[in-house]
């Protein structure tokens, strides 16, 4: 079967390449995809080439990259060995942005019929900071601070809020960003680049409990720390492009800070007694908090284009980022 999908054949570029598709193998599940999200921020890493080599951006990101790790669509062919899915079945996978893919049947997950397919192609994202809320341990009552509210950050306001945080701010460069935090449930905002980080979240809630890094940037990471109080907890859930300078005295050995990394791969890949939360549990549970009404994602997506019109797509997110957050690709 033939099949269409994005391609970075080096930085800056993005093309469309066809290849054939194999069946399905032992256990696995041949997925059309119906609509996948671009995760704007690892996406645009590895389309501008903008990390350090070596690095473990430069193990991740090979030249030719295809990118994309969240789609939604319907299981077309089954494999042997394969009795949960069906043909016709309406599944998320961490599939690429591609019209066709092969996933293993174990990592898919049903879709059920109350979430639209746009919703569902948030579940990579969502996963993943539910994984890093729960590491952070964010409990009743407490002051969360959200440092780059892009699509991760938007999910670590709800989440953070869900889980008992309060207040919840949330900062960014972008006007659009903070007006959607706003809906995804932030008490409160701050554009970082009318008044500074540190003094702006001081006059808003004080110090901070916990603090979710989001940007990306390493340069934010010494700036992020100070606003955390003695004891409270520094969360790195981006993935910073490259290094950045320290003072471990002054900023986290003094004041006894904690710094998390929660990257979404420490998602457990079966359950244990220790950490039951898989990426597959955590996806089955955003899609049911999503059948509930409790949390919210289709207020993110401000453009929607065909694969064929993915260039623009990377296009928008790379020139324009103040005028985008959630851009979906449909096939």
């Amino acid at each position: 079967m033939k099949s269409i999908r994005v391609k970075f054949p080096r930085p800056g570029v993005v093309e469309l390449e066809e290849y054939d598709v194999r069946d399905p193998g032992k256990g696995e599940v041949l997925i059309e995809n119906e609509v996948s999200l671009i995760s704007s921020g690892t996406e645009l890493t590895a389309f501008r080439g903008e990390f350090p080599r070596p690095s473990a951006w430069s193990e991740y990101v090979k030249y030719p990259f295809y990118p994309g790790y969240s789609s939604v669509g319907r299981v077309v062919k089954v494999g042997k060995g394969v009795k949960a899915l069906e043909v016709g079945d309406r599944v998320a996978a961490m599939g690429p942005h591609a019209t066709h893919f092969i996933a293993r049947a174990e990592d898919v997950v049903k879709v059920p019929d109350a979430v639209s397919s746009d919703a569902a192609a948030f579940h990579t994202i969502a996963s993943g900071v539910m994984n890093s809320v729960r590491l952070a341990r964010v409990t009743l009552g407490e002051k969360v601070v959200v440092v780059g509210a892009g699509l991760l950050g938007q999910m670590a306001v709800q989440f953070s809020r869900l889980s008992g945080g309060f207040p919840v701010v949330a900062a960014d460069l972008y006007d659009l960003r903070l007006k959607l935090a706003l809906i995804s449930g932030a008490t409160a905002v701050l554009n970082a680049s009318r008044e500074p980080l540190v003094e702006g979240v001081r006059r808003l809630i004080g110090e901070a409990d916990v603090v979710f890094e989001v940007t990306g940037n390493p340069k934010v990471i010494p700036l992020a720390i100070k606003l955390v109080r003695s004891l409270g907890r520094l969360v790195i859930l981006s993935s910073p492009r490259g290094p950045t300078t320290l003072d471990f005295h002054d900023e986290v050995n003094r004041p006894s800070r904690v710094i998390l990394g929660t990257h979404f791969t420490s998602q457990p890949a079966v359950e244990t007694p220790y950490n039951p939360w898989t990426r597959k549990r955590n996806t089955e549970l955003f899609f049911s908090l999503l059948e509930a009404g409790i949390v919210k994602v289709t207020h993110l997506i401000t453009h929607r284009y065909s694969i064929r019109e993915a260039r623009d797509a990377y296009e928008l997110i790379d020139k324009r980022p103040s005028e985008c957050l959630g851009v979906l690709l449909e096939y």
